[in-house]
């Protein structure tokens, strides 16, 4: 709730806003006064109806998504457009040849209301749309003019109305017909396009044989999957074949008969025919069993044939491999071991043999799977261009045919009608009288100049006093300084000479009477002492919500009143984007905090610094650069401030504002504490809060009010 003492202390502090609104809205209304004058209207209402109940718009029908638009509905259904065509100069134009023998000056201009900006002229306005009992749609236009002559408001209208019933006559005779012989002409070159789209699909599916490259290629993709996992079948278990050919072969090396089978073995040319004929039905049977399943009489014939090879392979074996002869005692020993390894080694090579072919032939089969497949992309897009195309077309060819039942029944149904509803009418007078409006305006203007200063001041809550600061937010008020002006600094701190040498010839002590508020300063400094304990801090930041709090100049003052004490104060402008400590001081900014921040030689950070007194040096911002939240938030940033923290006494940073950049959020994490600075009067609420709220978490210490009025001051 507003207390009346807070309305009273808005309107006063707002009393100059008060009396500006209050003298506008006057002079507004005095001027509007003067300038009015006795105008006449006179109306007529029109009743615009259609015989049809859809209209009929051709744009992508013709020529595709940008095809020029082309309209054959009638105007009726437009309504912004027939609004224009009542106030055509075309038509007007026809109006004044009627006016001549009353009015022989009567021009366009005089009738349009835009010619000289008056509120006399013709307008149309559109009156609530309705629906008759077929269900067809009708709408009322009301034409008026209005001008200083009442007889010549109605004799304009009347002029107008002969005017629109010739026009809707003329109208009625060729809009259609002109519409359904263009559409008539353009249904022919569809249907050609539509024959040819569909001979192109036709021609393409009988080149390729293809009925759907889509569905064809997911089918040759599942048997391209099928055909890799029986290769990796393939192929593992002729892995684990040669392992154990190799293991029999260990085996049989060991045994005394090894060279005399093998020898025996090679050297029997009915064994090496054999084996080749198996080999040969070994291969034709894995190329077969690719085209054929296994229940296919071919497939069971090379089956059969083949195990009556092996067969004939093993008793050929054992015949020739039983005629060795060894010594009595070895041959019982290793009879029985080399029979049997000898028919698993024969066993191994034949199905070691069938499995290189079934792997070759699968080699292949992939090979030319993968060989067709890649022709399909191609094949895919071009067939996903000739399908839409041919939609595409006999859609238009649809909705032309449609166009067409449309329009031959809105010329058999009659089309456009216009009916008079309401005849023109002498002018009335309309306006306001001046009187009124200059009593009205004495009395809102007031009225209206203290809305605006109370909405203004209770929407904004823009505090003013040290008292209002302390009850807005918990943090504690560190203190209350009056406006500070940066030109008495002039006669504080001395100017520096381009080579940045000390000027020791002005000293603080001289300063005691530069402004009457250094005894302000000097409690402020006391208390930002007083908060130190129980832990001491070398660096303070400083801060405000929004720029323009005047931190600056009271950080100034500050270090004033601790170099009056004996401490050795280093200002550090850390504001990169808008610096102006540099400014106030008359410093060089061609060096600075940013290259400082990028200088990579380890040169000493004194060389950045210049001293403006014997107890204060300042490092001002230096050149503005490209990225200021990468040279904040750097190591060289937090190592450079303990460095500076370990030489002065105190280190006075002067951050940007809180609100608005993330600068002073990264520099508030380096410093031991922070000080919040607002100008009274200038500062708001929300502001307050907002920025309270991002500093909560952090050594936020307490708050300055600035620019406190001296009967403000506590």
């Amino acid at each position: 709730m507003v207390s009346i003492r807070q309305v009273s202390e808005i309107l006063r502090r707002r009393r100059f806003l008060v009396l500006g609104v209050s003298f506008v809205v006057m002079s507004v209304t005095s001027l509007i006064a003067v300038n009015t004058k006795s105008t006449y209207q006179s109306s007529m209402q029109l009743l615009v109806s259609s015989n049809s109940n859809v209209g009929v718009r051709t744009s992508n029908i013709l020529n595709g998504v940008d095809s020029e638009i082309v309209d054959f509905s009638l105007p009726v259904l437009d309504y912004t457009a027939q609004m224009k065509i009542l106030l055509s100069p075309k038509l007007i134009e026809q109006a004044i040849v009627l006016l001549r023998p009353y009015y022989p000056d009567i021009t366009i201009e005089d009738i349009k209301s835009e010619a000289n900006n008056q509120k006399t002229g013709l307008s149309v306005a559109r009156l609530d749309d309705k629906i008759i009992a077929n269900n067809l749609p009708l709408q009322i236009l009301e034409i008026s003019f209005s001008d200083d002559d009442p007889v010549k408001a109605k004799k304009v209208l009347q002029a107008l109305q002969k005017v629109y019933q010739n026009y809707n006559i003329q109208q009625q005779k060729g809009h259609l017909n002109k519409g359904l012989s263009f559409i008539n002409s353009r249904i022919v070159q569809i249907k050609q396009e539509v024959n040819q789209a569909e001979k192109n699909l036709e021609h393409f599916r009988r080149k390729y044989n293809l009925l759907d490259p889509e569905v064809q290629s997911k089918t040759l993709i599942e048997s391209l999957a099928q055909v890799q996992q029986q290769l990796q079948t393939t192929r593992a278990q002729l892995q684990d074949v040669h392992a154990r050919y190799n293991n029999l072969q260990q085996e049989i090396a060991t045994s005394s008969q090894k060279a005399r089978m093998a020898a025996r073995l090679n050297q029997s040319s009915s064994y090496q025919t054999l084996l080749d004929e198996f080999k040969k039905t070994e291969l034709t049977l894995a190329k077969e069993q690719k085209r054929y399943t296994d229940e296919s009489p071919i497939i069971e014939q090379l089956k059969e044939q083949r195990e009556n090879q092996l067969f004939l392979l093993r008793r050929e074996g054992n015949q020739i491999l039983g005629d060795v002869r060894q010594p009595a005692a070895a041959q019982e020993q290793s009879k029985g071991v080399d029979l049997r390894l000898s028919q698993e080694l024969i066993q191994l090579q034949t199905t070691a043999l069938g499995l290189v072919a079934n792997e070759k032939s699968l080699a292949e089969t992939e090979q030319r799977l993968r060989f067709e497949f890649s022709k399909y992309p191609s094949l895919v897009a071009q067939y996903n261009r000739l399908l839409p195309e041919v939609k595409n077309k006999r859609k238009q060819l649809e909705q032309l045919l449609q166009a067409q039942q449309s329009l031959g029944l809105k010329i058999a149904q009659g089309g456009l009608e216009w009916q008079m509803l309401e005849e023109p009418s002498l002018g009335k007078l309309i306006g306001i009288n001046r009187l009124s409006l200059l009593l009205a305006g004495m009395v809102v203007s007031p009225i209206l100049g203290i809305a605006v200063a109370l909405s203004w001041g209770m929407f904004t809550r823009t505090i003013y006093s040290a008292k209002e600061l302390q009850q807005s937010t918990n943090l504690r008020l560190l203190g209350s300084v009056p406006k500070l002006t940066p030109r008495g600094l002039k006669k504080w701190l001395p100017n520096i000479s381009g080579n940045g040498k000390r000027n020791i010839t002005t000293s603080f002590v001289e300063t005691d009477n530069w402004l009457p508020c250094h005894e302000t300063l000097d409690i402020l400094y006391q208390n930002l002492e007083i908060s130190k304990y129980p832990l001491p801090f070398r660096s303070l930041m400083f801060t405000s919500a929004l720029s323009g709090e005047g931190k600056t100049t009271l950080l100034l003052g500050l270090a004033a009143s601790a170099a009056r004490m004996h401490r050795r104060i280093l200002l550090i402008d850390a504001n990169l984007r808008y610096p102006s400590l540099h400014k106030i001081l008359q410093l060089s900014n061609d060096w600075g905090l940013s290259l400082l921040l990028l200088d990579e030689t380890n040169t000493h950070i004194h060389n950045y610094i210049q001293p403006v007194h014997p107890l204060i040096d300042v490092l001002t911002a230096g050149p503005k650069p490209e990225d200021t939240i990468k040279l904040l938030s750097s190591q060289r940033m937090k190592e450079m401030l303990k460095q500076l923290e370990q030489t002065y006494d105190l280190v006075l940073v002067d951050a940007p504002p809180i609100l608005g950049t993330a600068d002073a959020r990264i520099l508030a994490g380096y410093c031991h504490e922070i000080v919040m600075v607002g100008r009274m009067g200038q500062l708001t609420q929300s502001d307050l809060i907002q920025a309270q709220e991002i500093l909560s978490h952090l050594n936020l210490i307490g708050i300055i009010a600035n620019g406190v009025r001296s009967y403000q001051q506590v």
